[in-house]
C-alpha cells in the first residue's frame, strides 16, 4: 500500500515496541518518518531520529520544529511515548503517580499541542493515540497506569470535537497485553516468568499476547488517508479481552 505517500508522520516512543513497529509500517506505506524517543541509540534504521523528552516542553518543541524543517511539514502524530506501573492504589508514591502522569498524559498535549500548527496546514491531518485496555476493563494491580491511560482515551475524544473543523481527525486504540520490551521485563522480573506469561496468555480469550505489528496496523489504519471519515474512535487490539466472555 501507498497511503502515505508524500506524508510525514512523527511517532513519540518509537524507538522500541509499538512504536517501533509503527514507524517501519508507515514508512513502508510511503510516509517519510521521524521516531522520536529519550532511549539511546541504536534505534531502528530508515527513519530521523529526533532526541525528545516528552515531559519537556522545549524538548517537544524543539523536536517537532526539527522534523518540519527536515521533512518539510507534519501530518500525522502517534502519540505512542508512556510508561507503566503495577500496583493497587495504594502502591505507588505521589512521585511515581506524578511521573506517570506527566509521561503518559500530559506529554501526549504537549507533543498535541507542538503539532497542531503543523497539522492544520495538512490535508489529511491525523493523531492516533495508544490507550489500553486498562482503560476499559478493571485489571487487577494497574491502578495508577490504568488511570493515565483513561485520561488518553478521554483526551482523544475532546480533542476530536475541539479540532473536527480544524480538519484534524484523533482516535485512539486500546491494544491488550502485548508483546513488548516493557511486558518483557514485568515477565523477567516475576518469581516464575514462565507462569506469568501463561497467566498473561490466558486472560485474553485468543490465548495469546498481541503482537506490536498488529498494533501498528490498527494505528496505520486510523492514520490514514483512505479512513477520512474516522474520527473520535476507540479501536480495541486486545484479543477479546475487553468485549468477550468465555464460559470457563
Amino acid at each position: 500500500m501507498t497511503d502515505f505517500d508524500g506524508l510525514v508522520a512523527l511517532v513519540t516512543g518509537g524507538a522500541s515496541g509499538i512504536g517501533a513497529a509503527t514507524a517501519a509500517l508507515l514508512g513502508e506505506r510511503g510516509a517519510r518518518v521521524a521516531v522520536l524517543d529519550v532511549a539511546p541509540p541504536p534505534w531502528p534504521s530508515g527513519h530521523l531520529h529526533v532526541d525528545c523528552d516528552v515531559t519537556q516542553r522545549a524538548s517537544v518543541k524543539a523536536a517537532v520544529t526539527t522534523v518540519t524543517d527536515e521533512l518539510g511539514g507534519l501530518d500525522v502524530v502517534v502519540n505512542n511515548a508512556g510508561i507503566g506501573a503495577r500496583g493497587d492504589v495504594a502502591a505507588n508514591s505521589d512521585d511515581e503517580w506524578w511521573r506517570l502522569l506527566d509521561v503518559n498524559v500530559v506529554g501526549v498535549a504537549r507533543v498535541s499541542s507542538a503539532a497542531l500548527p503543523h497539522l492544520r496546514r495538512s490535508e489529511h491531518a491525523a493523531v492516533v493515540m495508544t490507550s489500553s485496555v486498562v482503560a476499559t476493563i478493571g485489571v487487577p494491580d494497574r491502578a495508577a497506569y490504568a488511570a493515565t491511560k483513561g485520561a488518553v482515551l478521554a483526551l482523544t475524544l475532546a480533542m476530536a470535537a475541539d479540532h473536527v473543523h480544524d480538519g484534524i481527525r484523533v482516535n485512539c486504540v486500546i491494544p491488550g497485553t502485548t508483546d513488548t520490551p516493557w511486558v518483557g521485563r514485568l515477565l523477567a522480573a516475576a518469581d516464575d516468568p514462565a507462569e506469568a506469561a501463561s497467566a498473561l496468555r490466558e486472560r485474553q480469550p485468543l490465548g495469546r499476547l498481541v503482537s506490536a505489528v498488529e498494533v501498528a496496523h490498527a494505528i496505520a489504519y486510523l492514520a490514514s488517508p483512505l479512513s477520512g471519515s474516522t474520527t473520535g474512535t476507540v479501536l480495541a487490539v486486545d484479543g477479546g479481552m475487553g468485549g468477550l466472555r468465555l464460559p470457563t
